[in-house]
Formats: C-alpha cells, structure tokens, sequence
C-alpha cells in the first residue's frame, strides 16, 4: 500500500475533442485475427488509436527541439520520478510576464535539481477558443532557473510557456538544448494541498517519439 495522498493531474483524453487529433476505430478481434476463437456474443475487441504526440497533458522531450536531445525512449526513467515544487502564479493574467525577479521570490523553496509547475489557472481555458491564452515566463528567468538551480524539468497548466507566436520558441530551445523537458496542459494543480511533492510523470518509451501524452501524478507526503 503506497503512504501518501496521491493527486492525478492530467486531463482524461477525449476522442475527437482535443485540439490534436485522437481517434479510436474499434475492431472486433477476430476481424483481424480470425485464428483467436470466441462465441459470437463475447465481446472482445482490439482498438487502433490515431493520436499526436502532443495531445493532452503531454510531456516534450528534448527531441522535440534539439536533433540530437534525447527521445521518449531515452529520456531517464528516475527523471520522470521527481521532487518537484509547485509555484502559484493564478494572479497573472495572459500575454503577462514570469518575470526574473519574481522567479527569485522562491529561492528558498526551489532546491537543486527540483522539477517546477506553474499554476497559472489555465485549467479553465481547455478545450475553449482561449487553450493558448497562457502568462508567458520570461527568458532571463528560464536562464537563472537553469543556471542557478539546475532545474530537472519545468511545467503548467497551460499550452506552453513562450510569447505566442514568437520565432523558434526561444524557451523551448533553452530548454531542450540543456536537456529539459516540457510539461504542458497539466490539470488539477489547485487539488493539490502540499507545495512539494513526488511527481510521476509516466510516459511511454517510444524510440523516436518526440513528445507523449501522459498520466501526470503526484504523490504527497502524509
């Protein structure tokens, strides 16, 4: 029996309702694989999903921005298990600016080697025509995060954290060209009752796969 609270924060996937696509088509089994037997009124099915990388609650690899950053297959599994620090920025309104300054408010909080989420309250913006309206976190802070704090990966509740429509995502770039990953749409963060926490971000091990969707979970200490 694992002690701790555990909080899921990711968004459950919806067929056909998510900015990038996710379609199922289902199969009854023997349509593909006639030699599996069953009674004809057994249900027992196989399912195709048609799905991109980068629907959801997804976590971006390095890959996504470096061509020689580490894939979904190579990204380290004791990466993805990580103390992690939650960072309250609901007040900031989008197109708003992280700013460095603000970033050093949390000094103390922010270990070395933590993972950080921002709630920035998008969650209430998913699947509406505002999912990018979002705070955008300043370059300089990005810089101080990775310099200063040797940050293992950074996330939100919202759909990036770049100016939108800014040339090559410089903080993408930043980011992934030292190894860090991106978590995006992440959900539910106002459930969560402790500032530190264990994260688990569990992704699938695809060779080549440059981003996965993910079932983001929590785990707080009793």
């Amino acid at each position: 029996m694992i002690s701790g609270r555990i909080v899921d924060l990711s968004h459950t996937l919806i067929p056909g309702k998510e900015e990038y696509k996710l379609e199922l088509e289902t199969y009854d089994t023997t349509e593909l694989y006639p030699q599996y037997k069953k009674s004809p009124e057994t249900w027992y099915i196989l399912q195709e999903m048609h799905m991109f990388s980068h629907c959801g609650t997804h976590i971006e690899f390095p890959y996504h921005h470096n061509k020689e950053g580490m894939d979904a297959s190579q990204f380290p599994l004791e990466r993805l298990v990580c103390e992690t620090v939650l960072l309250d920025f609901t007040h900031k309104k989008p197109m708003e600016f992280v700013t460095l300054e603000e970033i050093k408010e949390y000094d103390d909080l922010i270990r070395q080697g933590d993972s950080l989420l921002f709630n920035f309250n998008c969650v209430r913006f998913y699947r509406t025509d505002h999912s990018h309206d979002r705070p955008i976190i300043a370059h300089d802070a990005i810089e101080w995060l990775i310099k200063e704090k040797s940050i293992n990966l950074i996330g939100s509740d919202a759909s990036g954290i770049e100016l939108k429509g800014v040339p090559d995502q410089p903080n993408h770039q930043l980011l992934m060209d030292n190894g860090i990953p991106i978590i995006e749409f992440a959900a539910n963060l106002d459930a969560l009752i402790k500032r530190r926490f264990t994260l688990f971000v569990l992704a699938l091990s695809v060779q080549g796969l440059d981003s996965c969707p993910v079932r983001l979970i929590a785990l707080e200490d009793e």
